[in-house]
């Protein structure tokens, strides 16, 4: 599998959520916050919830003749248009932990990778982490907006 394989699945999860929104592999860009605005809501009336996916970054450890362990930490950004009135802080607070749930049940992710969390690493991080949440101005919308992080992990065969 490759790293385009295990952010196609990151988006098929996110994509399984209920209620998830917009889902893009990337991050999208618009110099103009009426597209970006667009591009981050299901239909042209509809508030603005959606999500993308990042890599920051990639560390690879092992012997080069042999096996290598891959650890690809990923982003996962949402927003949420930030609707006081009906609660909405609450309302994507519960997405999330729908996600984190989706995340939970399927630790290779349909067997695109090994694991979701650190190799010998079993009494730390595992699964689908909230790395930081809050109200945010996002394409000119007050928004909610919360940062996810996940550790995948691959074993690879490598060549010389």
């Amino acid at each position: 599998m490759t790293v385009a394989a295990v952010r196609t699945a990151i988006v098929a999860k996110l994509n399984a959520v209920s209620g998830i929104g917009v889902v893009h592999a990337y991050e999208r860009y618009s110099k103009d916050n009426a597209r970006l605005k667009q591009l981050y809501c299901v239909t042209p009336d509809a508030p603005l919830l959606g999500w993308f996916i990042r890599r920051p970054n990639t560390h690879e450890t092992g012997n080069l003749q042999s096996n290598t362990v891959e650890v690809i930490r990923w982003r996962i950004q949402g927003m949420m248009a930030l609707d006081d009135a009906n609660q909405s802080e609450l309302i994507f607070d519960n997405l999330i932990e729908s996600v984190r749930d989706a995340f939970a049940q399927d630790e290779s992710l349909g067997g695109v990778v090994d694991q979701c969390s650190e190799p010998g690493n079993d009494s730390g991080e595992t699964c689908i982490q909230v790395d930081d949440a809050g109200p945010v101005m996002f394409a000119g919308v007050l928004c909610h907006a919360a940062r996810l992080g996940l550790t995948t992990v691959r074993y690879l065969e490598r060549q010389p």
